[in-house]
């Protein structure tokens, strides 16, 4: 039996009205015990109101929620063992950091002497050995996120919750925490339900990524599978960047991509189809006198990123983006090339 969180056809419909609009619409899914899955998808898709259904902050319409094998549907917060911890992090600003960590053992009712131990163990898991006394306006927005990060932990849930937690930090702090809380993760065999709208975010930390879309599970799996395998032309598109073209593919299996001829890895059924494909799995070969077989281009735009060339080429496909690692000879804008495909990055998904 899965004794993580389990959802059993799962509905939200916001009013009584059966006509009202529904935010999420029938979902079934796993978090196994001790692994983080990702909630992915666009603004208005239901990720959040899925992650305030698991919390018990929002009742489904209909269906089932099971939490450690056992069903918690009706169940509100404070019955559930559940922490969440929140964008805005939600620190009592007039608390040092501390209090805000032992708050909620205190409102548990937790013995004085043991709620200060766990305090203390959770700010050492979060690297904030010294930091008891300062308020959170003396600390800086990566010192409070860990902080709201303690005070989740403290309660030793059995799940705990993130609701797009490092959309307030920049870039470089971002991929930090990231990696700090997939750490604590795993060293603690945390069971997670996290939140995001960020795709890099969600292949750096996930065991599993749900990709919702309109209140549906577009796809789930790993996140390997749904970048190297996505199932449609809308998880294609949103996990990571990939361009889509119009294919044919044979009774052999085999895909024709204008001069290009293509081996997915997973079958086709022969008829039209679409290929995504990554800015990665363009192969750049200087054009000699016209010989080299590929499809070729000629270089309208570049960009140089420090460890990586943009470029765009005009193609019989249309405009492909393209990005390349390739530092030693970089292109000048006008160069004809030949574009062919590597074997990572393509896939084939299938037709609206």
């Amino acid at each position: 039996m899965n004794q993580g969180v389990e959802f059993k056809h799962i509905t939200k419909r916001y009013g009584t009205d059966a006509n009202a609009a529904m935010a999420v619409k029938g979902i079934s899914f796993e978090i196994k015990k001790g692994t983080l899955t990702t909630i992915l998808g666009p603004s208005g898709c239901g990720k959040t109101t899925t992650l305030r259904m698991i919390a018990g902050l929002e009742s489904p319409t209909s269906g089932q929620i099971l939490m450690d094998g056992r069903e918690v549907t009706t169940l509100g917060p404070s019955d559930r063992n559940v922490s969440m911890m929140f964008q805005s992090y939600a620190l009592f600003p007039h608390m040092n950091v501390l209090d805000n960590v032992l708050y909620g053992l205190k409102m548990s009712g937790v013995a004085k002497a043991l709620a200060q131990s766990r305090a203390h163990d959770a700010l050492t898991n979060v690297g904030l050995v010294g930091f008891d006394q300062r308020l959170p306006s003396e600390l800086s927005g990566g010192q409070q996120q860990r902080v709201a990060l303690a005070r989740a932990l403290v309660l030793e849930p059995a799940v705990l919750l993130f609701d797009e937690p490092l959309s307030n930090l920049d870039a470089r702090l971002r991929r930090a925490m990231r990696e700090e809380i997939r750490t604590l993760q795993q060293r603690l065999k945390l069971t997670v339900a996290y939140v995001t709208h960020d795709q890099s975010e969600a292949l750096a930390v996930s065991d599993q990524i749900i990709v919702m879309n309109d209140g549906l599970i577009a796809q789930q799996g790993t996140p390997q599978d749904l970048y190297e395998r996505p199932g449609s032309e809308f998880v294609a598109g949103f996990m990571g960047e990939a361009m889509l073209f119009p294919g044919v593919a044979g009774l052999d299996g085999r895909v024709q991509l204008g001069p290009l001829c293509l081996s997915p890895r997973q079958s086709v059924s022969a008829g039209a189809v679409k290929v995504a494909v990554r800015p990665e799995a363009w192969k750049i070969q200087r054009q000699v006198d016209g010989q080299n077989e590929g499809l070729s281009g000629q270089l309208l735009k570049s960009a140089y990123l420090g460890s990586y060339f943009e470029y765009t080429f005009d193609t019989a496909l249309g405009p492909i983006f393209v990005v390349s690692s390739d530092l030693s000879a970089p292109l000048a804008l006008g160069a004809q090339v030949a574009l062919t495909l590597g074997a990572h990055g393509v896939s084939v998904v299938k037709m609206p």
